[in-house]
């Protein structure tokens, strides 16, 4: 709803933005937590800032700046939208777990291999991570540090060697799997039944979000 909404339409943003706020409120997420993961989309807004300044068609004096006025409705977009969609990732990642998320993809019939690829990169993720800790310890007890470009032929060696562990942990994974019975499928726990209430607590996030956008069509339609 939020990138069907149009950009000049800044008064169902800003209720979009209020929104998310109060949603980051009920779910007791610090905010300094959501300033520091929303700093991933510095990239982005950087690229929005120089989009006014390249272009075609109409200008607007902005001070001593001579803006393009597409390049400034692109970019204000870019920017409006990418930190509402971040925001919203963000209080979905820190205010559920990424089983829980793996198990609603799954009842939304998600592709059920696209599930358990997913699932296996969680699952399994933090055994690369120990791996690759364990072969920093190891060059550095060597009295290896990493300080220019004449490192990079090590630490490139060091990635492939990574890259050759985790296939082969992987295919020791699997096997063991296959073993025990696996047939492409995880075993499920045992469905939890939520009250009404939870329902109604989940579905308030998209109804208020549909609310707004429908309130922004009629304004525009008169």
């Amino acid at each position: 709803m939020v990138v069907s909404t149009p950009i000049t339409q800044w008064g169902a943003f800003i209720a979009y933005f209020l929104w998310l706020l109060t949603v980051v409120f009920i779910a007791k997420i610090p905010f300094p937590l959501l300033f520091k993961r929303a700093l991933i989309e510095i990239p982005f807004i950087f690229f929005a800032i120089l989009m006014p300044f390249f272009g075609t068609g109409e200008k607007i004096q902005v001070g001593p700046f001579d803006l393009y006025r597409e390049g400034l409705i692109a970019g204000s977009g870019i920017v409006a939208k990418g930190t509402l969609g971040v925001m919203t990732a963000i209080i979905l990642s820190t205010s559920t777990t990424a089983r829980e998320i793996l198990r609603g993809l799954e009842r939304l019939r998600l592709p059920v291999l696209m599930v358990q690829i997913a699932s296996f990169m969680l699952r399994y993720v933090n055994v690369v991570n120990d791996e690759m800790e364990r072969m920093k310890v190891a060059r550095e007890s060597r009295g290896f540090e990493a300080t220019g470009v004449k490192h990079w032929k090590v630490l490139a060696t060091a990635a492939s060697a990574l890259f050759i562990r985790s296939y082969e942990r992987g295919e020791r994974v699997h096997l063991s799997m296959l073993s025990r019975g696996y047939e492409g499928v995880l075993p499920h726990e045992e469905q939890i039944e939520h009250k009404a209430t939870v329902w109604l607590k989940a579905m308030m996030y998209p109804i208020v979000a549909a609310t707004i956008f429908i309130a922004q069509l009629l304004i525009g339609k008169m």
